[in-house]
């Protein structure tokens, strides 16, 4: 009468594809942000 509810189709946890992904999305914030600071100083000296 007592049935297991463990969930198991869920996969266990990939903490090194986690941790990738989130050093990756860092990554990309980080250049992302330098571009667009980049850009602005640019068009602040050249459009000005």
């Amino acid at each position: 009468m007592s049935e297991s509810t463990e969930n198991t189709a869920t996969p266990a946890n990939d903490y090194n594809e986690h941790n990738s992904t989130f050093e990756l999305f860092i990554s990309l914030v980080k250049w992302g942000t330098g571009l667009t600071v980049i850009v602005l100083i640019l068009m602040a000296i050249f459009l000005l």
